[in-house]
């Protein structure tokens, strides 16, 4: 399974499990996070590893730098995330700041 697809299945997971989602939010204070989420998310039936995430992020965001910034003068800069831990838990903030 291909890294954003684990991590649909398992923001879908904690959008219909509070103590799930707030298990991976408090990842965020642990002295290893990536490692605490990884841990997480296998216990919850989602397999991840720290290196497949920092890859994941990485090669995206490389790729849309090259599409992006290629196009000489005239082409925007590209500012982006390209950290999915922290778009993933931001998007977990959300659902608990909306009540889901």
């Amino acid at each position: 399974m291909e890294v954003y697809e684990a991590l649909t299945l398992l923001r879908d997971k904690a959008a219909r499990d509070p103590a799930l989602r707030k298990s991976l939010l408090e990842t965020r204070h642990s002295r290893t996070p990536l490692a605490e989420f990884c841990r997480i998310s296998t216990q919850a039936g989602v397999e991840l590893y720290e290196m497949d995430i920092l890859s994941a992020g990485e090669d995206y965001y490389a790729a849309m730098r090259r599409s992006t910034n290629g196009g000489g003068e005239n082409s925007p800069l590209l500012v982006g995330e390209d950290d999915y831990y922290e778009l993933f838990l931001e998007e977990l903030t959300v659902m608990e700041k909306n009540g889901r």
